[in-house]
């Protein structure tokens, strides 16, 4: 391992090989990127693979075009399939309250020149014909959204990132700083598998003056080393797969009323999930019985096909949740160059191309990213909380 970097990035998921990606690409060639565990081993690996542009929020379409439109030249740009498919994102609301929520945010996605759509129950059903309609009020639907297959994204931008000279070291915990001041001197890294590892093993000193937290919900433990408080709190999610069926379900449909979602991949599978907000905290990923009733419930409830499905797998990863369902990217007040990108929610997999962009400008030029600034750590302390209606899961 290095002992100097320019740039030390902590968390080697989507969001982290992102952003060193990008920096190498911008020329800063010295990086050294971080994980406690296996690549594809914390949230980048465990999700769902959507992609969309369905917001509520002007600044998040906006990123997400972008981010879109990186995802369509990913396989070509990084020389790895990761099966992008746009079949469409198309999202169910069952009260009136909902269907108002999402009529204002389709209007304003059409702002921002999306093809988003409202849907009659009856429209809706043209596109899922096996998608039962009882108790919808509406729907929405872009076909520009779309789903990819986790694992071959992180492994195209580790790759990449490598070929470009960053260093990506798997099985390595940070477990301490040094520090002068508000400056950061060092990171302190110590061997964390695979396999048994000593408690008293020796750490490695990593010299460098900039660090990027990109460890998602383990994000506050790392700031924590630093003294700096995140709010973030993780929250298991989890997911299934079932058995593959002939193709027959070309978007992603997501239930904005109990956070249902579901899609089929391209081997066959329906894979899908459901939010629930009754779980131990705390990281854990671990499955559960609770969360196959659940989804099953509600699954079979909006397509009722789908009731004698086998369910072949089961996993579980951790959501980074913040207050206000937003996340804290940016510098901070307490460290000198100590970077955040993490409190993504579940949809960090998916903005991660366009954040990796904009970090790589604000670490490597202090260039002033406007888009980036509302979210800042500074605003829970002033008071300055945003909000996201459209999350799922």
């Amino acid at each position: 391992m290095r002992d100097r970097a320019d740039v030390v990035i902590v968390g080697a998921g989507i969001m982290g090989l992102s952003i060193a990606y990008h920096l190498a690409a911008r020329g800063v060639r010295d990086v050294t990127v971080v994980d406690r565990s296996y690549l594809c081993g914390g949230a980048s690996g465990r999700n769902g693979g959507g992609i969309r542009a369905q917001w509520s929020s002007e600044a998040n379409v906006r990123l997400m075009q972008e981010s879109i439109r990186m995802c369509r030249e990913f396989a070509t740009k990084m020389r790895i399939n990761v099966w992008f498919r746009q079949g469409g994102y198309l999202f169910l609301a069952r009260t009136p309250a909902i269907r108002a929520g999402l009529e204002k945010s389709v209007a304003l996605q059409n702002d921002c020149g999306l093809p988003t759509r409202m849907l009659s129950p009856a429209e809706a059903r043209r596109i899922v014909p096996e998608l039962s309609t009882d108790g919808l009020e509406a729907a929405s639907f872009n076909a520009d959204d779309g789903v990819v297959f986790p694992w071959p994204f992180v492994w195209g931008y580790a790759q990449a990132a490598e070929k470009l000279g960053v260093e990506v070291a798997a099985f390595h915990e940070v477990v301490g700083f040094e520090t002068k001041g508000k400056r950061i001197d060092g990171v302190r890294v110590r061997r964390s598998g695979p396999g048994p590892v000593a408690p008293d093993a020796p750490s490695h000193t990593i010299r460098t003056h900039k660090v990027v937290n990109a460890a998602g919900a383990w994000s506050p433990e790392v700031a924590r080393l630093l003294g700096v408080a995140l709010p973030n709190k993780p929250h298991r999610h989890e997911i299934c797969s079932t058995e593959p069926l002939k193709p027959w379900l070309k978007p992603l449909v997501a239930d904005l009323s109990d956070g249902l979602y579901f899609s089929q991949s391209t081997r066959g599978e329906i894979v899908g999930g459901i939010g629930n907000e009754y779980v131990p905290s705390g990281l854990d990923q671990h499955s559960s019985h609770a969360f196959l009733g659940k989804y099953s419930r509600s699954l079979v409830s909006a397509c009722p096909v789908l009731g004698q499905v086998k369910v072949l797998r089961q996993w579980a990863g951790c959501y980074d949740l913040t207050p206000d369902a937003n996340p804290i990217v940016g510098p901070v007040d307490e460290a000198e160059h100590f970077y955040q990108a993490s409190g993504f929610m579940g949809h960090g997999f998916m903005m991660a191309p366009v954040i990796g962009k904009l970090m790589a400008e604000l670490v490597a030029d202090g260039a002033v990213i406007p888009m980036l600034e509302r979210w800042k750590l500074t605003r829970f302390a002033e008071g300055k909380l945003l909000s996201e209606a459209m999350i799922i899961g």
